[in-house]
This record gives structure tokens, C-alpha cells and sequence, in this order.
């Protein structure tokens, strides 16, 4: 019973009237007593939700799959709460008193209690998986709490339902780290034990709480990005170092560790300079930590690799350190990488390479038995005839298949720039060398193919370089002192006589013996022309899906006028003729109109003079497209579908001026 002096409880008094006042209140009477107005506005909305003051238990109690989930879903909450909660039951243990927590809708989780109270609770439903919201409960702690989001203690009959009135309760909401209620701790006890330093222990254990799910919170949040770091560098197809000031290795990933041949216990703990070669050192001492894609030697049991290697210095570590980062590469990934970036891998496989004709099929046998090999190849034949598709396919059909392909046409590069496209530079070895250096084509192959196309257009001082690479199988940038061992196939090409011009001076005869080990002729395409209908069959439907066409029938005038054709820019002027009058067919026929100006020319050339040789024809014609194109050398070329280089033989071949 409450005496008549009443208890005094904080900012407020607790007298013996509320009772009277609860009774005049659910009596629908004015209340006489002095109540608080939270209180007052409760029991409003306890009466507006249907609450009976006279119920003697909380109707709604979750079932015991609910309670299990509804603990899943609290998990953190517990886990943090239960050792506060244990830590606070021990300064009340045999007061009456319990320990509650509560989740955020009013659902009790979990209760700390004296057996004999929590059985005297219980009858009131005040158990686990029981709602004790306002809306469930009528006016009580726990449900004020969660509404007003305060700490709140309600006593004896301030309580809505008389299933409460014999208790105090005192409450306060648990925030997370946005400030977002969580849960409710509760303290609940006989109302004759009412006090508020009751109120002030439970406000102070919510502190804890909310400390240590602060802590919980942050600590989740590095650990988080401690893994997505970890992930994010694990990931990086680059080799990644972190080293300190004294630049000895602290952190490193996979891939450094896969390049650095060791393991990362091994490894961390060392000393950059362990890793790298002496003269490289000596060479960026002041600048070590401060570097952007430079080749270095990365020195891996005893053995030397290339790799580019940037580094950046890492600012703002606690306690005053300092560090660096360094990102790594094999100069062979890298250079794989180019390949691929710049386009310049091999595509193209024998399956590509279409034709039926007895002679033309013996070639290509011959082609396959070579790539088994790593001799090197000399293609010869016409300009047009396939010798970049034939290089390909036997590239892709090697050992080697799995390394670079690289291309270089060398009748296309000025004879200045050669020798640094082949064999790379040092940094300062001339006026604009590139910072770094530059690698050449020999480095960029290196475990590949080098496709030496028009071989016999390189200059004789070219020639001589390139004897001693495949003979040492190795190279010498421009202005550099280091020999780099190169492994290379060489495949080379040409469209000229090279026996012939090793007769005439202009071709080291020693160097046509290395690379003619295997030689391979290709057909001019006049020799198989019975393959014409299969190669415009491949290249129709391939042009059809480039230029969105739908063409799919050859006029028999067409295919009589290609048999009759010589093609002297071969499989390169049937495509490239083919796909002018694609351009501009608009039916589903190729037609003879739809065909360039040189076949008409021709048609009638044949017929007016078809006492005149194959030459004279020629001749005609790359006449007749100089006045038409006002001797534009590119265009020309493109019309016949040869290389300007070979136009300019021919030029030659026939004393036609061009200018």
C-alpha cells in the first residue's frame, strides 16, 4: 500500500490521489487528482485503442517460431545488452526487482529477474514474445518510452491496466549510432520500492549499451572496409607492395607474391632493396618512392625480370609514419596487354583460311606442318595473296600460341625509324626520346611471333642488326649497353624475289639462309580461281553483316567476268571489290552494274584488244586511274586493291608518271 506522505520521485511526486483519479478516469469522471499530463494522455489513447483498464494480462503474445526470429532479428541488441543487464541485476538481486530489454515495437526479448518475481510478472503476461506497447498494454514504462522516446518511470496505478498496478517500471530507449531506437531497457519491481535513483541506473546502463554498440558498430565498419580493401587489392591484376619509411615491405598482395617467387611470411619483413637490382638503386636513390611506370629488374631467386614499377608516397598514417605504396607489372603481362589493347594479337586461325584447290590446300598443309615447328618461315608470294592471314593461323596453330603476335610492316616505316620500332631506345639515346625509354617490336614478342612483313624492303644496315639477333637471340636498344635475351619465332614475308636480290646486292645472302628454313609459296589467286565462288560465298556474307546488307546471289555475268579476271591484287582486290559494290547493290543480286569502273574497263579492254598481253592490260588500266584520280598514289592503290608499295613498283615497271 502507498502511505498518505506519498513518494517523492525526481521532478515529480507520486501521491496516494492517482488511484482516485485512475477510478474517476475509467468511471468517464473528472479527474481530481493530480496526475502528470503524459500520463493523462496515455490513458486518452489507451481508451482511443481499446484498451479495457480491467484486464488482468497483455492479450498479445508472438508464438515460439515468432520468438525465435524475432531474437534473429535483435541479435546485436542481446549480444550487447545481456552482460549490461547481468552487471545491473547484480546491484538489485533480491530487491524484486527485474531486468528487462525490449526490441523496438515492445516485444520483450529478454528478462533477469528473482524466479519468485518473475513468476509474480508473469501472471500479467509480462514474459518473453509478449507486446507491451502503448497499443497492446495500455499506458505503462516500456510503451512511453518507445512513444515519447524519453526515459520514463510509471508507478502503481499511473499504469492503465490493473494488471500493472501493483508494479513500477522505469524505462529508457537504447539508440544506435544514427540516433534510431533500437530497443528498451526495463526495470521493473514492487511500486512500494518505487524510487528514482531506480530511473537513473537504468539511464546510466543504456549509456553502456549504447557505448558498446557505438564500439560494436565502428569496429563492423572497419572491419568492413578492411575487407573491401583487401578484396579490392586482392583483385587488382597488378603486383601491390605497402612499404614504411625505412622501406622495409609491410603489406603485400597475391600476385607480388606470385612474381616475387617467395612467401608472404618470407617476404614481409625484408627490405625493398632485396627485390631490386643494385644499379637500379643506385640509379633513383633520391627518387625511389616517387616513381611513374619505370622499368626496373626485379630480382626473384637468383633470377632477373622486367617489370614497370610506379610508386607514390602515403600521406597522413597515424603517429607521424610514413609509407609508400608500389604497383608492379611484368614487362611481359604488360606487353600482352598492349597486344591486346592495340589489336595487334593474332585473330585469325587455318580455319579462316578458305580454298579446295589441290595446290592451294598443299600450301596450307605445308603451312600447318611449319607451325609445329619454331624454325623460321619465309611466305612468299603477290601482294594480296594472304601472307598476314597465313602468318596468323600459323602463329595460333604453334607452341607459342599463348604469346604475343606482333606485326611490323617494314616497307611502311620510314628508314630512320626503323631500327628504334625493331629494337626499342634508352631514355636520351635522341632528340625526343620518349622519358623511360621505349621497348621495340623484338622486346614486345618476346615468348611470341614477330610477323616481319615486306622483309625485303629493309635497308641493308637493318639487315645486318637483325642477323645477329636471331643468331645471339638477343637485343641491344638505340643507345643502351645492356644485352636483352629475346625469344622470338620469326615469321618474315615478302612479294619480292629475294634470291634475285641477293644477286643483286641488295639482300644479305646469309641472313635470306636464316630465315628461309621453311619456305612457303603462296598462289596467286589467278592460280586457283576454281576457289573464287567459296572465298565471295564467306566474303558476301561477312560484308552483309558489316554494312546491314542482304545480298545472296551473284549474277552468272559476274561470275563469268571473275573467272575471266587475273586479279593481280589477288584475295585482297576480291574483297575489297566486293565490298564496294555491296556498298552500293540495292537488290538482293550482285549485278555487273554494281561492279568498279576497272572491270567494265576491262571487259572492254579485253574485247577491243584482246590481242594484248596481260601486262598491256595492266598497264592500260593503272593509266587510265591516274587521269581519274589526278595521280593520287592512295587512291589508286585502294582501286586495285594492292599496296602502295607495290603500285610504285609497278609505276616503275611501266615508266607511268604519276605526278
Amino acid at each position: 500500500m502507498i502511505n498518505d506522505e506519498g513518494i517523492k520521485l525526481g521532478n515529480h511526486s507520486f501521491h496516494p490521489g492517482i488511484q482516485d483519479s485512475w477510478k474517476n478516469f475509467v468511471a468517464g469522471q473528472l479527474i481530481t487528482g493530480e496526475v502528470r499530463q503524459i500520463i493523462v494522455d496515455s490513458w486518452q489513447n489507451s481508451v482511443k485503442n481499446g484498451i479495457s483498464p480491467f484486464q488482468k494480462k497483455v492479450s498479445r503474445v508472438l508464438s515460439g517460431k515468432e520468438i525465435i526470429y524475432n531474437e534473429s532479428l535483435n541479435r546485436d541488441l542481446i549480444n550487447v545488452s545481456l552482460p549490461v543487464m547481468e552487471n545491473l541485476y547484480r546491484f538489485v538481486a533480491g530487491s524484486g526487482f527485474t531486468v528487462t530489454l525490449i526490441d523496438n515495437k515492445g516485444i520483450i526479448l529478454k528478462i533477469i529477474g528473482d524466479q519468485e518475481v518473475a513468476d509474480s510478472i508473469s501472471r500479467g503476461n509480462f514474459i518473453i514474445g509478449a507486446d507491451w506497447s502503448e497499443e497492446s498494454a495500455g499506458t505503462n514504462a516500456i510503451g512511453l518510452a518507445l512513444k515519447l522516446d524519453q526515459p520514463i518511470q510509471v508507478i502503481s496505478y499511473e499504469h492503465f491496466c490493473i494488471c500493472s498496478h501493483n508494479s513500477t517500471c522505469s524505462a529508457a530507449p537504447i539508440h544506435d549510432a544514427e540516433g534510431n531506437i533500437m530497443g528498451i531497457l526495463d526495470m521493473t519491481g514492487d511500486f512500494e520500492k518505487a524510487h528514482s535513483h531506480t530511473l537513473g541506473m537504468v539511464v546510466a546502463s543504456v549509456h553502456g549499451i549504447e557505448k558498446q554498440l557505438e564500439s560494436k558498430h565502428a569496429w563492423e565498419k572497419y572491419h568492413l572496409a578492411n575487407s573491401y580493401l583487401n578484396a579490392i587489392v586482392e583483385s587488382v591484376s597488378e603486383g601491390m607492395m605497402a612499404v614504411n619509411e625505412s622501406g622495409v615491405i609491410t603489406h603485400i598482395n597475391s600476385y607480388a607474391i606470385k612474381v616475387l617467387q617467395d612467401n608472404k611470411d618470407a617476404i614481409i619483413g625484408k627490405d625493398i632493396a632485396t627485390y631490386l637490382k643494385p644499379s637500379f638503386l643506385r640509379e633513383n636513390k633520391n627518387n625511389l618512392f616517387g616513381l611513374t611506370d619505370q622499368e626496373v629488374d626485379i630480382i626473384t631467386n637468383g633470377k632477373v625480370k622486367k617489370a614497370i614499377i610506379s610508386s607514390r608516397k602515403i600521406e597522413g598514417l597515424p603517429n607521424g609514419m610514413k609509407g609508400t605504396v608500389i604497383v608492379f607489372n611484368e614487362l611481359n603481362r604488360t606487353r600482352k596487354l598492349v597486344q591486346r589493347m592495340s589489336g595487334l594479337e593474332a585473330k585469325l586461325t587455318f580455319n579462316d583460311i578458305l580454298g579446295n584447290n589441290e595446290k592451294f590446300l598443299t600450301t596450307v598443309e605445308l603451312a600447318k606442318n611449319a607451325a609445329y615447328s619454331l624454325s623460321n618461315v619465309l611466305l612468299l608470294g603477290e601482294s594480296g595473296t594472304g601472307k598476314d592471314v597465313f602468318a596468323q593461323a600459323i602463329h595460333n596453330a604453334s607452341q607459342k600460341s599463348n604469346g604475343p603476335f606482333v606485326a611490323i610492316n617494314c616497307g611502311a616505316i620510314p628508314r630512320e625509324l626503323i631500327n628504334s620500332e625493331l629494337f626499342g631506345y634508352v631514355e636520351g639515346a635522341f632528340t625526343g626520346a620518349k622519358r623511360g625509354g621505349n621497348p621495340g617490336k623484338f622486346e614486345m614478342a618476346d615468348g611470341g611471333t614477330i610477323f616481319l612483313d615486306e622483309i625485303g624492303e629493309m635497308p641493308l644496315e637493318l639487315q645486318t642488326i637483325l642477323l645477329r639477333v636471331i643468331e645471339n637471340k638477343s637485343i641491344m636498344r638505340i643507345g643502351g649497353q645492356e644485352t636483352i635475351p629475346v625469344n622470338v619465332r620469326i615469321i618474315a614475308a615478302t612479294n619480292k624475289d629475294l634470291v634475285k636480290e641477293v644477286e643483286r646486292g641488295n639482300f644479305r645472302r646469309d641472313l635470306y639462309y636464316r630465315l628461309n628454313v621453311v619456305s612457303i609459296n603462296l598462289l596467286p589467286l589467278r592460280e586457283h580461281k576454281d576457289d573464287i565462288p567459296l572465298l565471295c560465298e564467306h566474303f558476301i556474307q561477312t560484308i552483309n553483316h558489316q554494312l546491314g546488307k542482304d545480298v545472296y546471289e551473284i549474277e552468272d555475268a559476274v561470275s563469268h567476268l571473275f573467272n575471266e579476271y587475273d586479279w593481280p591484287g589477288n584475295i585482297r582486290e576480291l574483297y575489297n571489290t566486293l565490298e564496294r559494290s555491296l556498298n552500293i547493290a540495292q537488290c538482293s543480286k550482285l549485278l555487273v552494274s554494281f561492279l568498279p569502273y576497272e572491270f567494265t574497263a576491262f571487259k572492254k579492254a579485253q574485247k577491243s584488244l584482246s590481242h594484248k598481253s596481260f601486262e598491256d592490260l595492266e598497264k592500260d588500266l593503272i593509266s587510265n586511274l591516274i587521269a581519274e584520280h589526278a595521280g593520287n598514289i592512295t587512291r589508286i592503290a585502294n582501286k586495285l586493291g594492292i599496296a602502295r608499295t607495290t603500285l610504285y613498283r609497278k609505276l616503275d615497271k611501266y615508266n607511268l608518271n604519276h605526278q
